[in-house]
């Protein structure tokens, strides 16, 4: 019930991508303010508390996640390999909004199940707190130290959302605490501070910026984490992005830089040894750009790029620091009301200073596809190949192929069951390892009203490598309660 706390990205949180799904406003379109409070006093906090919940995760324990997030317009402006929204092309102020039921069944929400927020001025408020509890078969993720414990969590959060109708500005702080009852060692507390912001320049121009401030833990068992490592590895991360996005009519375009800079701490090995972990500490510069094309309503195409430099600090006789490029080029479309997806290709290639490891380079693509036989299901299918590195400051470059295929299903308005099956093929550069990983997550989440919510969650996962020492498997089961206000 780890929450990915690495993963959280500033910029639109999901309730925010289902409110722009679902009524096709954009941060930039005018809305009266009592508009704006009525649909985002709910939708703003409801990421948050599903960040803040207690939730089986991976540890990063796959390179390819089962749950990606679809960031729409003008924010997949900062993340541009996000997959991409179909357009939106009718009048805003004309255009009829989508009524719940007619979109996407795990991120839907219906008014009387959205929290009402608190207003402040021309601000919303929206607190919220987490408690849960879970097991896990094998806390270490190890093939030779299996060991099962039960673990408690709480959680609280707090997001602030501008209700202008130029402009906008939103802050997220998080805070989660995991404490085991018979391994303390494993014990941690993740905190983070995120903002974005857009200024509008005009009607078709708007400069966005973002930043983070987190405390984190990688956790036993990911795939960065030092071989051996018996706690998580704690680290700081300080980010900031600033991007320039124009729109042509149906053509926009975007440019924008970003840094990152990682100080990582020491973990402990079995033996009771330090794993200093500081060689992995250093900045990551980034310059990123990205240009879209509605063809209709339901089609459009995007091209996107980013060329990257590492500094690591690195160890004597082992430097980590790097520059690479990736490029991406896709399309999404609708084939029928019934049938939706997206398929995308490109290439990458990131060069390492070390003569050891060279140049870690090869295609990428993601074909994704949703099915919605009737409005209270819906059936997903991916697939794809992913070269990339273990994390951000790592070394290790891996080849990942991976098919998913999982399902939504709505009981009731307020009782929704998610499920999904992996397998992940990845193949190791630099060394001679490949592993099969095999996932299955199913989580039920039922809302007893628009403040409190209980959810249970089941994981197993296995990773099978031609090397004993990474071979695992684990059971996860769990329990957590959120409040949203």
């Amino acid at each position: 019930m780890r929450i990915d706390c690495g993963s959280i990205r500033a910029g639109m949180n999901r309730r925010q991508v289902q409110l722009l799904a679902a009524t096709g406003r954009r941060p930039s379109d005018r809305m009266s303010a009592r508009a704006i409070m009525r649909k985002r006093s709910g939708l703003f906090l409801a990421s948050g508390a599903a960040m803040l919940a207690a939730s089986v995760s991976c540890a990063d324990a796959q390179v390819i996640a089962t749950d990606q997030e679809m960031v729409m317009p003008p924010w997949n402006a900062q993340q541009v390999f996000e997959p991409m929204p179909l357009p939106q092309l009718a009048d805003p102020d004309t255009r009829e909004d989508v009524a719940p039921e007619d979109t996407p069944v795990k991120t839907r929400a219906y008014p009387e199940y959205q929290a009402r927020g608190i207003r402040a001025g021309s601000w919303m408020f929206n607190p919220s707190l987490t408690a849960g509890t879970f097991y896990d078969s094998n806390v270490f993720s190890s093939n030779f130290n299996r060991r099962s414990d039960v673990a408690g969590q709480l959680g609280a959060g707090l997001n602030a959302q501008s209700l202008w109708e130029r402009h906008g500005i939103s802050i997220r702080a998080l805070t989660n605490s995991t404490w085991y009852r018979q391994n303390p060692g494993l014990d941690e507390t993740d905190a983070s501070l995120k903002g974005s912001g857009r200024f509008d320049i005009d009607s078709h121009t708007a400069l966005l910026g973002a930043f983070q401030a987190a405390y984190l833990h990688e956790g036993v068992g990911s795939l960065s984490s030092p071989a051996g490592a018996v706690q998580p590895t704690p680290y700081s991360l300080f980010g900031a992005d600033l991007t320039l996005r124009r729109e042509f009519g149906r053509l926009s375009g975007s440019f924008g830089g970003r840094v990152d800079s990682y100080d990582f701490g020491s973990t402990v090995a079995q033996n009771g040894a330090t794993i200093d972990q500081g060689a992995r500490s250093g900045q990551v510069y980034a310059a990123h750009g990205r240009v879209e094309y509605a063809i209709s309503g339901k089609s459009a195409v995007f091209t996107a790029g980013e060329f990257n430099v590492r500094d690591l600090r690195g160890s004597p006789g082992q430097p980590l620091s790097s520059d690479g490029y990736r490029v991406y080029s896709g399309f999404a479309l609708e084939l029928t009301r019934l049938i939706r997806g997206e398929i995308a290709g490109g290439y990458m290639a990131q060069r390492f200073d070390s003569p050891s490891i060279g140049t870690i380079q090869g295609p990428t693509y993601r074909a994704r596809l949703t099915w919605s036989p009737t409005r209270q299901i819906d059936v997903h299918f991916n697939a794809e190949q992913l070269v990339t590195e273990a994390s951000d400051t790592s070394s290790t470059g891996i080849l990942a192929n991976a098919l998913q295929l999982g399902f939504d299903y709505e009981f009731r308005r307020n009782v929704v069951l998610s499920t999904i099956g992996t397998y992940e093929k990845d193949s190791f550069k630099g060394q001679d390892r490949q592993d099969n990983v095999y996932a299955l997550d199913a989580k039920l989440k039922y809302m007893l009203n628009n403040v409190t919510s209980l959810s249970f969650q089941y994981r197993y996962l296995r990773r099978d490598s031609n090397i004993p020492e990474f071979s695992y498997d684990k059971h996860q089961v769990g329990i957590n309660a959120a409040a949203r206000f």
